[in-house]
């Protein structure tokens, strides 16, 4: 994508907000069904009363190049086996790292494999090198039943 060009929201907002559950593979029964929802949030500072910075998250409509997204995977239901909310990473987004304490998993080869940034390896034109957060395909976190609600961060392409 060009500096300064738009992306009209709809084509980002169906692959960013369209998480999926898949079931951990524990006990065999599972009857709990899973409701799953996501929102995709511009995020901008601006300047506040008393020279402080207020972060102000709204609704995504246009996209452009430079613009940090906070997407919001929110689910309800499951059983107590547990189960995978994924979401995929739309190819305009390089996915941001969350930092150390997050529970997150990520995947640089269309979620076959999983680990952490320092862990995954890409095959490139020289051989195999270290992921990179633009390499990000899917990010997956683990949840139980019950209700529960996941953020991750990228910037537009």
């Amino acid at each position: 994508m060009m500096a300064g060009a738009a992306v009209t929201m709809p084509a980002i907002a169906l692959a960013a907000t369209t998480p999926a559950a898949w079931h951990a593979p524990q006990p065999r029964s599972h009857n709990g069904q899973v409701r799953l929802a996501g929102d995709v949030f511009v995020e901008r500072f601006e300047p506040a009363p008393g020279g402080r910075t207020a972060r102000v998250l709204e609704r995504a409509s246009e996209l452009h190049s430079g613009d940090r997204l906070v997407f919001v995977v929110s689910w309800s239901g499951g059983d107590a086996a547990g189960f995978f909310v994924t979401n995929p990473v739309p190819r305009s987004v390089a996915w941001q790292p969350a930092g150390s304490a997050s529970a997150e998993e990520i995947s640089v080869d269309g979620g076959h494999s999983w680990g952490t940034l320092d862990t995954l390896l890409v095959r490139d034109g020289s051989g195999l090198r270290h992921a990179l957060p633009e390499d990000v395909t899917h990010v997956r976190w683990r949840a139980g039943a019950g209700a529960g609600q996941a953020t991750y961060r990228g910037v537009v392409r």
